[in-house]
């Protein structure tokens, strides 16, 4: 299988958001519609992860992945974590719930578990945020028939992926919501990131091997940028959050227009990792104090996010966004892909004038 095209109508492809946004329904409208839709298993157990494949494939014959995080190193020295969590003691008698395990006991199943499940039930692909997995892995899903792909966010992370054995590299530009898919989250690198235009040419001249692009990109012209810059497909995940289909919560939908939220940002604060998010109130008390601490930090602000969300407070959720997340349209999701797909079209013969 040389390229994503193999698998889909369109250039397409439904990024995996994990924390719920990339359900089962999303998925299948995606696929049905002729783009790769994507389940994120991050944060879920192994037999979630098996219910939620075995639902897609029985509603669909479209394609479609999943997504699996890295596992990560711990970073940060526990104390670092302990001061985070005395600063947010407010917020927890705020919203009146607990901080959250920092060491996540019992949240969900590790990355061996996951991959077993996809060995035992191929899917058509996998792909791979916050590293790069071994050969043996990799070598392990091509004898499975899966194609597989790491999100990479430089071109000497795409030559790693190139030398394990990957088939496709997934792009990532600094303007992509979520979060950053850096292969070492050293604190005291430069996390300002790399373009996207930019980052598909230091790619493509790197490596040979198919690029998928990702990166804030919301319109059908945009994607004929990145086409034509050296991308194979395109992966949008914020243009598909306010989609009916998609898990996100409805005042995380609603701050993608929302006038109260202008601008977009890097942030630890929710995660412990860099992650762009509309910039609201927790971000802006506490983003100078977050340590780099992931998952910790996730696991610790967890139940606020949940609090704040049922107490129907958009200023303390992690309301992950690219740059371009004013101009969601809340389409239902194949009416989207077919709509993306017809801008590409124009853009393309308007490109040939």
């Amino acid at each position: 299988m040389s390229s994503l095209t193999d698998l889909c109508r369109y250039p397409i492809v439904q990024a995996p958001m994990a924390g719920g946004a990339s359900c089962p329904q999303l998925v299948t409208a995606v696929a049905e519609a002729g783009g790769l839709g994507f389940l994120a298993a991050g944060y879920k157990t192994a037999d979630a992860v098996r219910r939620e494949v075995r639902e897609v494939r029985g509603a669909t014959g479209g394609a479609f992945g999943v997504n699996l995080f890295m596992p990560q190193p711990a970073l940060a020295d526990p104390g670092v974590v302990a001061e985070y969590g005395h600063r947010l003691a407010g917020e927890s008698a705020s919203y009146d719930t607990p901080l959250g395990d920092p060491t996540g006991a019992d949240t969900s199943d590790g990355y061996d578990a996951k991959v077993a499940v996809l060995l035992e039930e191929p899917v058509p692909v996998v792909s791979f945020t916050f590293g790069c997995p071994t050969r043996d892995t990799l070598d392990a899903f091509a004898r499975a028939g899966t194609y597989t792909i790491v999100t990479v966010t430089t071109a000497e992370e795409a030559r790693d992926a190139q030398w394990a054995g990957a088939d496709a590299v997934c792009a990532q530009g600094i303007e992509a919501g979520g979060h950053q898919s850096t292969h070492d989250d050293d604190p005291q690198a430069d996390h300002t990131g790399i373009g996207l235009l930019s980052l598909i040419t230091q790619v493509r001249e790197t490596v040979q091997m198919p690029v998928v692009a990702a990166g804030g990109m919301m319109r059908g012209a945009q994607i004929a940028a990145a086409l034509t810059a050296g991308a194979d497909a395109v992966q949008l995940g914020t243009a598909f959050l306010a989609c009916p289909e998609s898990g996100a919560h409805p005042l995380h939908k609603q701050a993608l227009t929302n006038p109260l939220f202008v601008r977009t940002a890097l942030t630890r604060a929710f995660s412990g990792r860099p992650a762009r998010g509309l910039v609201n109130r927790f971000v802006r008390d506490h983003d100078p104090y977050a340590p780099a601490a992931y998952p910790q930090v996730h696991h610790l602000t967890s139940g606020l996010r949940k609090a704040a969300a049922k107490a129907g407070d958009a200023e303390a959720m992690a309301l992950w966004a690219g740059q371009g997340h004013r101009m969601a349209r809340e389409l239902p999701a194949g009416e989207l892909v077919e709509l993306l797909a017809e801008e590409l079209r124009t853009a393309g013969l308007r490109s040939e004038q």
